[in-house]
């Protein structure tokens, strides 16, 4: 049984109904169920988790999405395999959060990078963690693990991700005063730079020791063949791509170069 939900009372029944000694229960939970996004470097056994909404809760929205998970888990119950997945990449992903940048890197020139080359940079590619999902079926692996691949970089990411694009690039580092300052957004969305979150406040988000996944069976494909793959799709399904325009950035690179010294 894999279970994907969101909404605690859900989730309460289908284990009412369906678990059963000798059925292996895998539930995806995700790694907004933490409640300190600060500290790098934390582990799924040990980090604090947020306060659970109500277990009876039918129909979780955005604001409480990451209390509501831990009120899954909790109904899930410990003898399961609860994977905290991280930021999902790879085709088919319909909001833009990874794909942005295989299609940015694509057109090759200056590429406004946020931060600094020195930030991490954490996710998993779809196909990965699905993969991990069928093996902790096969092997009855239980426990609760971070599904993410390893921290790297945002620097040694997009120059990988360039590289196996064929993509000619320079990379204009602006940091996030600037950025915020030029309604630069975070994460994802309409004129955001997906996967950037400010500094020190999520210090910790993208930086998850994941170790114990990794010696469970998680295993991690290099991010330029997610980038190819990635653009691959988007070019042939004309997928969408959200975050800054071309004349955005163009916009906010002019008055990056143009500010006074």
């Amino acid at each position: 049984m894999v279970d994907v939900s969101r909404h605690p009372g859900q989730v309460r029944r289908a284990v009412a109904a369906l678990k059963r000694p000798g059925v292996h229960w895998t539930f995806v939970s995700t790694i907004s169920v933490y409640a300190d996004n600060r500290i790098p470097g934390q582990r799924a056994d040990s980090a604090p988790l947020r306060e659970p909404v109500a277990g009876e809760i039918e129909h979780s929205t955005e604001a409480i999405y990451g209390a509501a998970k831990v009120a899954c888990e909790q109904a899930v119950g410990d003898d399961a395999f609860i994977c905290r997945a991280g930021l999902i990449a790879g085709p088919e992903d319909p909001t833009g959060r990874f794909a942005y940048w295989p299609a940015r890197l694509a057109r090759g020139g200056e590429v406004l990078a946020p931060g600094s080359p020195e930030d991490a940079v954490q996710f998993i590619d779809v196909r990965d963690l699905a993969q991990w999902i069928v093996h902790a079926a096969e092997t009855d692996l239980t426990g609760i693990y971070d599904g993410i691949g390893p921290i790297r970089t945002r620097g040694g990411f997009l120059s990988e991700c360039a590289a196996a694009l064929n993509a000619s690039c320079t990379f204009t580092w602006i940091d996030r005063a600037f950025l915020e300052a030029h309604d630069v957004r975070r994460w994802a969305g309409p004129r955001s730079l997906p996967m950037w979150l400010p500094l020190p406040d999520y210090a910790g988000f993208l930086t998850r020791d994941t170790s114990p996944a990794r010696a469970a069976g998680l295993t991690s494909r290099p991010p330029g063949d997610t980038a190819r793959d990635t653009l691959h799709w988007l070019r042939a399904n004309n997928g969408p791509v959200v975050g800054l325009t071309a004349e955005d950035e163009k916009d906010v690179l002019a008055a990056w170069h143009a500010r006074q010294p």
